[in-house]
Protein backbone atom coordinates (compact mmCIF):
# COMPACT_ATOMS: atom_id res chain seq x y z
CA UNK A 1 0.00 0.00 0.00
CA UNK A 2 1.26 3.46 -0.89
CA UNK A 3 1.16 5.70 2.14
CA UNK A 4 2.28 9.11 3.33
CA UNK A 5 2.35 10.94 6.67
CA UNK A 6 2.08 14.75 6.59
CA UNK A 7 4.13 15.81 9.62
CA UNK A 8 4.90 19.27 10.93
CA UNK A 9 7.45 21.18 12.94
CA UNK A 10 4.80 22.33 15.43
CA UNK A 11 1.09 22.90 15.92
CA UNK A 12 -0.16 25.61 13.59
CA UNK A 13 2.49 25.14 10.90
CA UNK A 14 -0.10 24.28 8.24
CA UNK A 15 -0.41 20.47 8.36
CA UNK A 16 -4.18 20.56 7.94
CA UNK A 17 -4.03 23.04 5.06
CA UNK A 18 -1.36 21.02 3.24
CA UNK A 19 -3.13 17.72 3.88
CA UNK A 20 -6.46 19.05 2.60
CA UNK A 21 -4.77 20.52 -0.47
CA UNK A 22 -3.24 17.13 -1.27
CA UNK A 23 -6.50 15.28 -0.64
CA UNK A 24 -8.51 17.70 -2.79
CA UNK A 25 -6.10 17.50 -5.72
CA UNK A 26 -5.61 13.73 -5.69
CA UNK A 27 -9.32 13.08 -5.17
CA UNK A 28 -10.03 15.23 -8.22
CA UNK A 29 -7.56 13.06 -10.14
CA UNK A 30 -9.57 9.99 -9.21
CA UNK A 31 -7.13 8.48 -6.70
CA UNK A 32 -8.96 6.36 -4.09
CA UNK A 33 -7.61 7.66 -0.78
CA UNK A 34 -7.93 6.43 2.79
CA UNK A 35 -7.50 9.48 5.03
CA UNK A 36 -6.31 9.26 8.64
CA UNK A 37 -5.55 11.58 11.53
CA UNK A 38 -2.71 10.83 13.93
CA UNK A 39 -4.07 11.25 17.46
CA UNK A 40 -7.55 11.53 18.98
CA UNK A 41 -8.82 14.59 17.07
CA UNK A 42 -12.37 14.53 15.66
CA UNK A 43 -12.24 17.78 13.70
CA UNK A 44 -9.64 17.18 11.00
CA UNK A 45 -11.24 13.84 9.98
CA UNK A 46 -14.48 15.80 9.39
CA UNK A 47 -12.60 17.92 6.84
CA UNK A 48 -11.02 14.84 5.26
CA UNK A 49 -14.43 13.18 4.97
CA UNK A 50 -15.95 16.34 3.46
CA UNK A 51 -13.30 16.28 0.73
CA UNK A 52 -13.38 12.56 -0.04
CA UNK A 53 -17.04 11.78 0.51
CA UNK A 54 -16.20 8.81 2.74
CA UNK A 55 -15.29 8.39 6.43
CA UNK A 56 -11.80 9.24 7.63
CA UNK A 57 -10.18 7.32 10.48
CA UNK A 58 -7.81 7.85 13.41
CA UNK A 59 -4.48 6.21 14.19
CA UNK A 60 -3.49 6.84 17.80
CA UNK A 61 -0.39 5.36 19.44
CA UNK A 62 -1.80 5.92 22.94
CA UNK A 63 -5.13 4.25 22.26
CA UNK A 64 -3.95 1.37 20.10
CA UNK A 65 -1.28 -1.32 20.20
CA UNK A 66 1.10 -1.53 17.20
CA UNK A 67 -0.79 -4.53 15.77
CA UNK A 68 -4.03 -2.56 15.92
CA UNK A 69 -2.50 0.51 14.23
CA UNK A 70 -1.22 -1.65 11.39
CA UNK A 71 -4.55 -3.46 11.10
CA UNK A 72 -6.50 -0.18 10.87
CA UNK A 73 -4.08 1.26 8.32
CA UNK A 74 -4.31 -1.90 6.22
CA UNK A 75 -8.10 -2.08 6.51
CA UNK A 76 -8.94 1.52 5.64
CA UNK A 77 -5.91 2.62 3.63
CA UNK A 78 -7.42 2.19 0.14
CA UNK A 79 -5.13 2.80 -2.87
CA UNK A 80 -3.21 5.54 -1.06
CA UNK A 81 -3.21 6.21 2.68
CA UNK A 82 -2.68 9.85 3.66
CA UNK A 83 -2.12 10.43 7.38
CA UNK A 84 -2.25 13.91 8.87
CA UNK A 85 0.08 14.31 11.85
CA UNK A 86 -0.52 16.11 15.12
CA UNK A 87 1.56 18.72 17.02
CA UNK A 88 5.26 18.62 16.17
CA UNK A 89 6.75 15.54 14.51
CA UNK A 90 8.62 14.38 17.64
CA UNK A 91 6.18 15.63 20.29
CA UNK A 92 4.58 13.33 22.93
CA UNK A 93 4.66 9.60 23.56
CA UNK A 94 2.08 9.17 20.78
CA UNK A 95 3.89 11.30 18.21
CA UNK A 96 3.73 11.16 14.40
CA UNK A 97 7.37 10.07 14.56
CA UNK A 98 6.41 6.98 16.55
CA UNK A 99 3.50 6.21 14.23
CA UNK A 100 5.77 6.59 11.22
CA UNK A 101 8.23 4.08 12.68
CA UNK A 102 5.58 1.54 13.77
CA UNK A 103 3.92 1.52 10.35
CA UNK A 104 7.07 2.17 8.28
CA UNK A 105 5.41 5.17 6.65
CA UNK A 106 7.47 7.88 4.92
CA UNK A 107 6.86 11.41 6.18
CA UNK A 108 6.67 14.79 4.48
CA UNK A 109 7.74 17.56 6.85
CA UNK A 110 5.71 20.78 6.67
CA UNK A 111 7.67 23.92 7.59
CA UNK A 112 5.94 27.28 8.04
CA UNK A 113 8.29 29.65 6.23
CA UNK A 114 6.62 32.91 7.18
CA UNK A 115 9.27 35.39 8.31
CA UNK A 116 12.22 33.13 7.40
CA UNK A 117 14.72 32.74 4.59
CA UNK A 118 18.11 31.19 5.48
CA UNK A 119 16.72 30.04 8.82
CA UNK A 120 14.58 27.54 6.92
CA UNK A 121 17.76 25.52 6.47
CA UNK A 122 18.42 25.46 10.20
CA UNK A 123 14.93 24.09 10.86
CA UNK A 124 15.41 21.43 8.17
CA UNK A 125 18.80 20.45 9.55
CA UNK A 126 17.41 20.03 13.05
CA UNK A 127 14.41 17.88 12.11
CA UNK A 128 16.27 15.74 9.61
CA UNK A 129 19.04 14.82 12.03
CA UNK A 130 17.53 15.08 15.54
CA UNK A 131 16.66 11.37 15.62
CA UNK A 132 16.52 8.44 13.25
CA UNK A 133 13.41 9.07 11.17
CA UNK A 134 11.54 8.41 7.94
CA UNK A 135 11.34 12.03 6.76
CA UNK A 136 11.43 11.67 2.97
CA UNK A 137 11.14 15.32 2.00
CA UNK A 138 9.86 18.78 2.84
CA UNK A 139 6.75 20.83 1.99
CA UNK A 140 7.37 24.55 2.43
CA UNK A 141 4.18 26.29 3.63
CA UNK A 142 3.68 30.03 3.14
CA UNK A 143 6.86 30.19 1.03
CA UNK A 144 7.27 33.28 -1.15
CA UNK A 145 7.51 32.13 -4.77
CA UNK A 146 10.84 33.96 -5.15
CA UNK A 147 12.34 31.60 -2.52
CA UNK A 148 11.43 28.37 -4.34
CA UNK A 149 14.90 28.05 -5.93
CA UNK A 150 16.48 28.50 -2.48
CA UNK A 151 14.20 25.82 -0.98
CA UNK A 152 15.11 23.40 -3.77
CA UNK A 153 18.80 24.12 -3.22
CA UNK A 154 18.46 23.41 0.51
CA UNK A 155 16.82 20.06 -0.25
CA UNK A 156 19.66 19.12 -2.61
CA UNK A 157 22.22 20.19 0.00
CA UNK A 158 20.57 18.07 2.71
CA UNK A 159 19.82 15.14 0.39
CA UNK A 160 16.08 15.15 0.93
CA UNK A 161 13.24 15.59 -1.55
CA UNK A 162 11.69 18.91 -2.46
CA UNK A 163 7.97 18.09 -2.25
CA UNK A 164 6.62 21.51 -3.16
CA UNK A 165 5.18 24.51 -1.40
CA UNK A 166 2.07 26.55 -0.79
CA UNK A 167 2.31 30.32 -1.32
CA UNK A 168 1.65 32.87 1.44
CA UNK A 169 -1.78 33.80 0.03
CA UNK A 170 -3.12 30.22 0.06
CA UNK A 171 -6.43 29.83 1.93
CA UNK A 172 -6.02 28.66 5.50
CA UNK A 173 -8.22 26.27 7.44
CA UNK A 174 -8.51 27.62 10.96
CA UNK A 175 -9.38 25.55 14.01
CA UNK A 176 -13.03 26.22 14.74
CA UNK A 177 -16.35 24.51 15.36
CA UNK A 178 -16.40 22.43 12.18
CA UNK A 179 -19.98 21.46 12.88
CA UNK A 180 -20.82 25.01 11.80
CA UNK A 181 -18.76 25.15 8.61
CA UNK A 182 -18.36 21.66 7.12
CA UNK A 183 -21.05 22.21 4.53
CA UNK A 184 -20.55 25.94 4.05
CA UNK A 185 -19.95 27.50 0.60
CA UNK A 186 -16.91 29.26 2.09
CA UNK A 187 -15.31 25.95 3.02
CA UNK A 188 -16.07 24.37 -0.35
CA UNK A 189 -14.50 27.37 -2.08
CA UNK A 190 -11.38 27.16 0.08
CA UNK A 191 -10.97 23.44 -0.63
CA UNK A 192 -11.41 24.02 -4.36
CA UNK A 193 -8.71 26.73 -4.31
CA UNK A 194 -6.36 24.55 -2.25
CA UNK A 195 -6.74 21.69 -4.72
CA UNK A 196 -5.85 24.03 -7.59
CA UNK A 197 -2.82 25.39 -5.71
CA UNK A 198 -1.69 21.84 -4.96
CA UNK A 199 -1.70 21.05 -8.68
CA UNK A 200 0.37 24.17 -9.32
CA UNK A 201 2.86 24.13 -6.44
CA UNK A 202 2.99 20.69 -4.78
CA UNK A 203 4.87 17.70 -6.21
CA UNK A 204 1.82 15.45 -6.14
CA UNK A 205 3.38 12.59 -8.09
CA UNK A 206 6.32 12.48 -5.67
CA UNK A 207 4.09 12.78 -2.63
CA UNK A 208 1.86 9.91 -3.70
CA UNK A 209 4.75 7.61 -4.60
CA UNK A 210 7.27 7.99 -1.76
CA UNK A 211 9.18 4.72 -1.30
CA UNK A 212 7.60 2.36 1.25
CA UNK A 213 7.37 -1.39 1.60
CA UNK A 214 4.58 -3.55 2.88
CA UNK A 215 2.92 -2.64 6.16
CA UNK A 216 4.70 -4.68 8.87
CA UNK A 217 3.00 -7.93 9.79
CA UNK A 218 0.16 -7.72 12.29
CA UNK A 219 -2.42 -9.89 14.02
CA UNK A 220 -6.03 -9.20 13.11
CA UNK A 221 -8.11 -8.35 16.22
CA UNK A 222 -10.53 -11.02 17.39
CA UNK A 223 -14.02 -9.50 17.10
CA UNK A 224 -16.70 -11.67 18.77
CA UNK A 225 -20.27 -11.53 17.51
CA UNK A 226 -22.76 -10.38 20.11
CA UNK A 227 -25.83 -12.39 21.07
CA UNK A 228 -28.61 -11.15 18.81
CA UNK A 229 -28.39 -8.09 16.58
CA UNK A 230 -29.31 -5.14 18.79
CA UNK A 231 -30.31 -1.80 17.33
CA UNK A 232 -28.37 1.10 18.78
CA UNK A 233 -29.74 4.63 18.38
CA UNK A 234 -26.78 6.94 17.66
CA UNK A 235 -27.22 10.72 17.95
CA UNK A 236 -25.71 12.36 14.89
CA UNK A 237 -26.27 15.99 13.93
CA UNK A 238 -24.63 19.40 14.31
CA UNK A 239 -24.84 19.18 18.11
CA UNK A 240 -23.51 15.61 18.40
CA UNK A 241 -20.83 14.96 15.80
CA UNK A 242 -17.77 13.53 17.60
CA UNK A 243 -17.80 9.94 16.37
CA UNK A 244 -14.82 7.81 15.43
CA UNK A 245 -15.67 5.99 12.21
CA UNK A 246 -13.87 2.84 13.36
CA UNK A 247 -15.96 2.76 16.56
CA UNK A 248 -19.13 2.69 14.45
CA UNK A 249 -17.75 0.06 12.11
CA UNK A 250 -16.63 -2.14 15.00
CA UNK A 251 -20.16 -2.16 16.44
CA UNK A 252 -21.41 -3.29 13.04
CA UNK A 253 -18.81 -6.07 13.00
CA UNK A 254 -20.10 -7.15 16.41
CA UNK A 255 -23.55 -7.55 14.85
CA UNK A 256 -25.23 -4.30 15.86
CA UNK A 257 -27.55 -2.28 13.68
CA UNK A 258 -26.92 1.46 14.00
CA UNK A 259 -29.91 3.77 13.69
CA UNK A 260 -29.00 7.45 13.45
CA UNK A 261 -31.24 10.17 14.83
CA UNK A 262 -31.12 13.89 15.58
CA UNK A 263 -31.91 15.25 19.06
CA UNK A 264 -32.23 18.61 17.35
CA UNK A 265 -34.84 17.68 14.76
CA UNK A 266 -36.49 14.30 15.49
CA UNK A 267 -39.50 14.05 17.78
CA UNK A 268 -38.40 10.97 19.73
CA UNK A 269 -35.92 8.12 19.88
CA UNK A 270 -36.16 5.55 17.11
CA UNK A 271 -36.99 1.97 18.09
CA UNK A 272 -33.77 0.63 19.62
CA UNK A 273 -32.22 -1.44 22.41
CA UNK A 274 -29.34 0.90 23.15
CA UNK A 275 -28.44 4.59 23.06
CA UNK A 276 -25.24 6.43 22.19
CA UNK A 277 -24.95 10.17 22.78
CA UNK A 278 -21.49 11.24 21.53
CA UNK A 279 -19.64 14.48 22.09
CA UNK A 280 -20.12 17.63 20.08
CA UNK A 281 -21.45 21.13 20.64
CA UNK A 282 -24.73 20.92 22.58
CA UNK A 283 -23.94 24.28 24.24
CA UNK A 284 -24.22 25.98 20.82
CA UNK A 285 -27.65 24.44 20.23
CA UNK A 286 -28.98 24.45 23.77
CA UNK A 287 -32.12 26.43 22.96
CA UNK A 288 -33.15 24.08 20.13
CA UNK A 289 -32.34 20.99 22.17
CA UNK A 290 -34.35 22.33 25.08
CA UNK A 291 -37.34 23.23 22.93
CA UNK A 292 -37.50 19.67 21.59
CA UNK A 293 -39.39 18.52 24.68
CA UNK A 294 -40.68 15.29 23.14
CA UNK A 295 -37.15 14.09 22.41
CA UNK A 296 -35.97 14.98 25.91
CA UNK A 297 -38.90 13.08 27.40
CA UNK A 298 -38.29 10.09 25.12
CA UNK A 299 -34.63 9.82 26.16
CA UNK A 300 -35.41 10.30 29.84
CA UNK A 301 -38.03 7.54 29.72
CA UNK A 302 -35.65 5.15 27.94
CA UNK A 303 -32.92 5.69 30.53
CA UNK A 304 -35.34 5.37 33.44
CA UNK A 305 -36.37 1.99 32.02
CA UNK A 306 -32.72 0.85 31.98
CA UNK A 307 -31.79 1.16 28.30
CA UNK A 308 -27.98 0.80 28.02
CA UNK A 309 -26.42 4.16 27.24
CA UNK A 310 -23.05 5.63 26.34
CA UNK A 311 -22.94 9.41 26.83
CA UNK A 312 -19.60 11.09 26.14
CA UNK A 313 -18.73 14.71 26.93
CA UNK A 314 -21.36 16.74 25.05
CA UNK A 315 -23.74 13.78 25.21
CA UNK A 316 -23.17 13.64 28.96
CA UNK A 317 -23.97 17.36 29.28
CA UNK A 318 -27.21 16.83 27.36
CA UNK A 319 -28.37 14.45 30.09
CA UNK A 320 -27.97 17.16 32.75
CA UNK A 321 -30.74 19.17 34.38
CA UNK A 322 -29.59 22.39 32.68
CA UNK A 323 -26.90 23.58 30.27
CA UNK A 324 -25.30 27.01 29.91
CA UNK A 325 -24.73 28.62 26.51
CA UNK A 326 -21.65 30.65 25.51
CA UNK A 327 -23.81 33.78 25.93
CA UNK A 328 -24.64 32.96 29.53
CA UNK A 329 -28.20 31.71 29.04
CA UNK A 330 -29.33 28.50 30.74
CA UNK A 331 -31.75 25.96 29.28
CA UNK A 332 -33.38 22.78 30.60
CA UNK A 333 -31.97 19.54 29.22
CA UNK A 334 -32.97 15.86 29.60
CA UNK A 335 -32.72 15.94 33.40
CA UNK A 336 -31.49 12.39 33.95
CA UNK A 337 -28.73 13.75 36.20
CA UNK A 338 -29.67 16.28 38.92
CA UNK A 339 -26.70 18.40 37.91
CA UNK A 340 -25.91 21.40 35.73
CA UNK A 341 -23.64 21.83 32.73
CA UNK A 342 -21.75 25.04 33.38
CA UNK A 343 -19.71 27.32 31.16
CA UNK A 344 -15.98 27.09 31.87
CA UNK A 345 -13.17 29.59 31.51
CA UNK A 346 -10.73 27.34 29.65
CA UNK A 347 -9.86 23.78 28.78
CA UNK A 348 -10.78 21.33 31.55
CA UNK A 349 -8.64 18.25 32.30
CA UNK A 350 -7.27 18.21 28.74
CA UNK A 351 -5.39 15.24 27.26
CA UNK A 352 -4.90 11.50 27.43
CA UNK A 353 -6.00 9.66 30.56
CA UNK A 354 -6.14 6.08 31.79
CA UNK A 355 -9.43 5.28 33.53
CA UNK A 356 -9.61 2.71 36.35
CA UNK A 357 -13.08 1.48 37.30
CA UNK A 358 -14.02 1.62 40.97
CA UNK A 359 -16.99 -0.71 40.44
CA UNK A 360 -18.40 -3.15 37.91
CA UNK A 361 -20.09 -1.27 35.09
CA UNK A 362 -21.38 -1.39 31.54
CA UNK A 363 -17.91 -1.40 29.94
CA UNK A 364 -15.60 -3.23 32.34
CA UNK A 365 -15.37 -4.89 35.77
CA UNK A 366 -14.07 -3.16 38.89
CA UNK A 367 -10.35 -2.55 38.48
CA UNK A 368 -10.63 -2.60 34.70
CA UNK A 369 -8.71 0.06 32.80
CA UNK A 370 -9.66 2.04 29.70
CA UNK A 371 -7.55 4.51 27.78
CA UNK A 372 -9.39 7.70 26.98
CA UNK A 373 -9.13 11.37 26.06
CA UNK A 374 -10.67 14.57 27.44
CA UNK A 375 -11.11 17.87 25.64
CA UNK A 376 -13.85 20.21 26.87
CA UNK A 377 -14.43 23.78 27.95
CA UNK A 378 -17.73 23.16 29.77
CA UNK A 379 -17.88 21.43 33.15
CA UNK A 380 -20.43 19.68 35.36
CA UNK A 381 -21.52 20.22 38.92
CA UNK A 382 -21.42 16.41 39.19
CA UNK A 383 -18.77 14.84 36.90
CA UNK A 384 -19.12 11.41 38.53
CA UNK A 385 -16.92 9.10 40.60
CA UNK A 386 -17.18 5.64 39.02
CA UNK A 387 -13.68 5.85 37.53
CA UNK A 388 -10.36 7.36 38.56
CA UNK A 389 -8.63 9.19 35.72
CA UNK A 390 -4.84 9.30 35.75
CA UNK A 391 -2.55 11.33 33.53
CA UNK A 392 0.99 10.30 32.71
CA UNK A 393 2.34 13.05 35.00
CA UNK A 394 0.60 11.41 37.97
CA UNK A 395 -2.39 13.74 38.38
CA UNK A 396 -5.65 11.96 39.21
CA UNK A 397 -9.34 12.83 39.60
CA UNK A 398 -12.70 11.13 39.89
CA UNK A 399 -15.01 11.05 36.88
CA UNK A 400 -17.87 9.30 35.04
CA UNK A 401 -21.24 8.04 36.20
CA UNK A 402 -21.33 4.32 35.44
CA UNK A 403 -23.49 1.33 36.27
CA UNK A 404 -24.72 -1.90 34.74
CA UNK A 405 -26.41 -0.01 31.90
CA UNK A 406 -24.56 3.32 31.85
CA UNK A 407 -21.34 5.09 30.95
CA UNK A 408 -21.75 8.88 31.15
CA UNK A 409 -18.86 11.30 31.56
CA UNK A 410 -16.40 13.62 29.89
CA UNK A 411 -13.76 11.06 28.75
CA UNK A 412 -14.20 10.00 25.12
CA UNK A 413 -14.06 6.29 24.29
CA UNK A 414 -12.03 4.55 21.59
CA UNK A 415 -13.20 0.95 21.23
CA UNK A 416 -9.96 -0.42 19.74
CA UNK A 417 -8.29 0.38 23.05
CA UNK A 418 -10.10 -2.74 24.28
CA UNK A 419 -12.65 -4.39 22.00
CA UNK A 420 -14.22 -6.05 25.03
CA UNK A 421 -15.84 -2.76 26.12
CA UNK A 422 -17.67 -2.50 22.78
CA UNK A 423 -18.70 -6.17 23.06
CA UNK A 424 -20.04 -5.64 26.59
CA UNK A 425 -22.08 -2.66 25.40
CA UNK A 426 -23.47 -4.64 22.46
CA UNK A 427 -24.34 -7.62 24.67
CA UNK A 428 -26.06 -5.36 27.21
CA UNK A 429 -28.18 -3.82 24.43
CA UNK A 430 -29.16 -7.29 23.17
CA UNK A 431 -30.06 -8.39 26.69
CA UNK A 432 -32.16 -5.28 27.22
CA UNK A 433 -34.04 -6.03 24.02
CA UNK A 434 -34.76 -9.57 25.15
CA UNK A 435 -35.97 -8.43 28.57
CA UNK A 436 -38.25 -5.72 27.16
CA UNK A 437 -39.73 -7.68 24.30
CA UNK A 438 -37.78 -5.82 21.59
CA UNK A 439 -35.36 -8.55 20.57
CA UNK A 440 -34.48 -7.57 16.98
CA UNK A 441 -33.85 -11.22 16.06
CA UNK A 442 -37.58 -11.80 16.57
CA UNK A 443 -39.41 -11.36 13.22
CA UNK A 444 -42.29 -9.79 15.12
CA UNK A 445 -40.10 -7.17 16.77
CA UNK A 446 -40.50 -3.51 15.89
Amino acid sequence: MRRLLIAGTNSGCGKTTVTCAILAALHRRGVRIGAFKCGPDYLDPMLHAAILGRPAHNLDCFFSAPDTLRYLLHTYGEELAVIEGVMGFYDSNASPHILSELTETPSALVIDCKGMSDSIGAVMQGFLHYRKNRIAGVVFNRLPVRLIPQAKALCRQMQTAYLGCLPPDAPTLESRHLGLITGSPDLRDKLRKLGALAEQYLCLDKLSALPCGEIPAFRTPDVPHCIGSPRIAVARDAAFCFLYAENLELLRQLGCELVYFSPLEDAELPAAEGLWLPGGYPELYARTLSENRSMRASILSALQHGMPCLAECGGFLYLHRTLDTPDGETFPMVGFFPADGIRGTGLKRFGYVTLTASRDNLLCPAGGQLRSHEFHYWDSTSPGSSFTARKEDGRTWQCVHAGAALYAGFPHLYFYTDIRMAARFADACAAYGGQHGTDPSDPAAG
